[in-house]
């Protein structure tokens, strides 16, 4: 059976109908609404033509301006407290004022707790998929080992490598060494065993050597496997360094601010600082998916259509 859709029609009629109704009730919410169905119709039509670039860009743009715009309507015609929500507005007013701020937390926090660990964790992980891939001993006992390592909690060993390392970026980066090594050592692993047999056997039958069969067959084979514990890695990192100078760190750091504007009540400036962390990680993903899609362009998951 094909599953139900809404007819052409049936989107506006519903909105119509809801939006009848919350007048009845509460004029703001009819307001809300108006803008919500609104969006969602302009995005349903943009989302249902066919091909250009710029429209699958300008789809997300459009939904993630209305989710800003909602959350500006809902604080200020209900009048929320500053403390629980702060709007979008006085958000980016507090990012403007507090810029060199702002900048100086990102550069300790992403630019040398999170990046650095996140290059010296997945390195360390593929070369140990490396090592494991031609030990079978180290296959059955360094993998169970790494898993142990992974399920550690996070608020229990961020405080040990603070005590081992100091304040500094070193322990932050040693927080998202231990969170990002289990995750692209099980990505490179697998990824090493993706080519067939028969491949394998062919690359032997030609007398090719370890290194010719990994460059030239196992390492292409693994490469979509390879990133996509890159991908899942940016978002540990920048969780990791975040969250381990919460447990210390010097008077400077994204984690830091937050814990120190959390007690003086100003939230716009907590909320400056995720805003900060979501647009880097963002970022840091969308960089690692386009070097993906120039390095992967013969896989199939990177064709279109």
């Amino acid at each position: 059976m094909r599953a139900a859709s809404l007819p052409p029609w049936g989107l506006p009629a519903l909105g119509a109908g809801l939006i009848a109704l919350a007048l009845v009730s509460d004029t703001r919410l009819a307001v809300i609404l108006a803008v919500w169905f609104g969006a969602w119709a302009l995005n349903a039509a943009l989302a249902n033509r066919s091909g250009a670039g710029a429209t699958r860009l300008v789809v997300p743009v459009i939904f993630g301006v209305t989710l800003l715009v909602l959350w500006e309507l809902v604080v200020q015609l209900y009048q929320i407290s500053f403390v629980i929500l702060p709007a979008p507005s006085a958000i980016w007013a507090r990012m403007v004022t507090e810029t060199p701020t702002l900048w100086a937390d990102f550069q300790q926090t992403i630019l040398k707790g999170a990046l650095a660990g996140y290059v010296m964790g997945c390195g360390a992980a593929f070369l140990a998929a490396l090592a494991i891939d031609r030990s079978a001993f180290l296959q059955r006992g360094l993998l169970p080992v790494g898993n142990f390592i992974a399920a550690l909690p996070i608020v229990g060993t961020a405080p040990i490598f603070v005590m081992w390392f100091g304040f500094g970026w070193q322990s932050k980066s040693a927080v998202v060494v231990a969170m990002v090594f289990f995750p692209m050592l099980v990505n490179c692993v697998q990824g090493f065993k993706a080519s067939d047999v028969m491949q394998r056997d062919l690359m032997r039958t030609y007398a090719a050597s370890y290194g010719q069969t990994l460059v030239k067959l196992r390492l292409p084979t693994a490469m979509p496997f390879i990133f996509n514990g890159l991908k899942i890695c940016t978002t540990l990192a920048l969780i990791g360094a975040i969250v381990a100078e919460f447990f210390g760190s010097p008077t400077v750091g994204m984690g830091f601010r937050i814990k120190i504007e959390m007690g003086r009540l100003a939230m716009d400036m907590v909320w400056a600082e995720i805003a900060v962390a979501a647009l880097a990680g963002s970022g840091f993903y969308g960089l690692v998916a386009l070097i993906e899609k120039r390095l992967t362009f013969w896989h199939p998951s990177q064709r279109r259509g």
